[in-house]
């Protein structure tokens, strides 16, 4: 290398975490040419490098467009006072993923990119996919067995994040340029109502007057406050009262307000006494059971099938989704509704067993595909980033939004004595 660029700059006159330079709009300077700096005589000597210890772990260089733009991130713990950068005149001449050899104190250095490949990170990301999903099923489980109070409070927590992220959602650039969001205090205020209709459905069994007086007070709370309350924000508040919080109930009306005793269910008989005994083994119980391991499998075959076989989109709200992975989740969500029932003993009926399968399957799809609208609109890929390598909760939950709604409604209209 016979010409490069010198340059300090003190860590302490910038706030950013990087540092830009853009060499297309300097001249290459010769070390061994006069130094041209104005405060220095003519006679200048060569400037000298000096030495500094350089770890390539806090300190990232990175070369970007032929303009040779480095960038270099100032997180490094032993440069405190400033970095020297040496950098070469003509990046463009930079090949592959390695960079030009940089000259320090007569040696050579070679920085290198990031060692972690794009596959790599993917592969990364499906491992903490997995092991946090094996995790919250786990988690899930144990709650939905516990019932009662530790079920309720588990989704009112759910919901209250829930509700959180949607508002957050609400308030992102790509909603608010086409309305006005409803103030943060509101937002706060609804989370809250939200947060306790799972409590109330439990003490009161019905949301009727919840729900009423809830949107009642939240209509007013925007008309009140300050400057011209819009429709916009009326709307979005009132739906994420029914979307975040009311939907949800019912997952508390299916597992702890069907306490009718499932009565063929032979893992009832040896269930421990100390857990409840066979008095524990609910219709409730049971239906939650088989209608969320029937979501999972169903966004689990989904995935799987539209991975090998699709082709065809499904809906422009969601170009990943494919009408092939969709048959495929169709059917294994089928499947294993009808799988559990059998080991289960309940419902009793195939055929309501099948219809089960399906409701469940038809929520799951709706949910994911509504929640999918709102992230599009608000020009985000996750709703959060709550869960590592699975985004916000919200991005868990979409698929029991709606479910919970239609499996207590078929469990409760349409089975005949609840399917025992």
């Amino acid at each position: 290398m016979q010409e490069f660029l010198s340059c300090k700059i003190p860590l302490m006159t910038t706030k950013a975490s990087f540092l830009d330079f853009d060499f297309s709009k300097v001249t290459p300077v010769s070390l061994s040419s006069p130094c041209a700096c104005p405060s220095r005589p003519s006679s200048c000597k060569p400037l000298p490098l000096p030495r500094f210890s350089l770890r390539l772990n806090p300190l990232h260089l990175a070369f970007h467009g032929p303009k040779g733009l480095l960038r270099i991130n100032k997180g490094s713990g032993s440069l405190r006072r400033r970095i020297v950068a040496v950098a070469h005149a003509a990046p463009d001449r930079l090949d592959g993923n390695e960079s030009e050899e940089e000259v320090e104190g007569g040696q050579k250095l070679s920085f290198q990119e990031d060692p972690i490949s794009e596959q790599q990170h993917k592969k990364n990301q499906l491992t903490k996919r997995i092991v946090f999903g094996l995790g919250i099923g786990i988690t899930v489980g144990i709650v939905v067995l516990a019932g009662g109070w530790v079920f309720t409070v588990a989704v009112a927590a759910c919901i209250f994040v829930g509700a959180r992220e949607y508002f957050e959602l609400v308030r992102s650039h790509g909603i608010t340029a086409g309305m006005t969001p409803p103030p943060r205090y509101v937002s706060r205020i609804c989370s809250v109502i939200c947060a306790l209709m799972p409590i109330l459905s439990l003490y009161f069994g019905q949301l009727d007057v919840a729900i009423t007086f809830s949107s009642f007070i939240l209509a007013i709370t925007l008309l009140l406050q300050r400057g011209s309350p819009r429709f916009a924000q009326l709307s979005s508040a009132i739906f994420g009262l029914f979307y975040c919080g009311y939907l949800p109930c019912f997952w508390v009306k299916l597992r702890c307000g069907l306490a009718v005793p499932a009565v063929n269910t032979k893992i009832g008989a040896a269930w421990p006494f100390l857990l409840g005994g066979r008095a524990h083994w609910t219709v409730g119980l049971v239906a939650t059971l088989i209608s969320m391991s029937s979501i999972i499998a169903a966004d689990t075959y989904a995935f799987l099938g539209g991975k090998a076989f699709g082709k065809t989109p499904l809906t422009n709200i969601s170009p990943k989704k494919t009408w092939e992975g969709t048959i495929i989740g169709l059917g294994g969500c089928i499947a294993t509704s009808v799988i559990l029932s059998k080991i289960l003993c309940w419902p009793t009926s195939v055929i309501s067993a099948i219809a089960f399968g399906f409701l469940n399957f038809l929520g799951s799809v709706f949910g994911d595909l509504t929640e999918s609208m709102i992230k599009r609109d608000a020009g985000v890929k996750d709703s959060g980033s709550l869960i590592p390598g699975h985004g916000g909760l919200l991005d868990r939950v979409d698929s029991y939004i709606f479910s919970g709604a239609l499996a207590y409604s078929f469990v409760k209209t349409f089975l005949p004595l609840y399917g025992v």
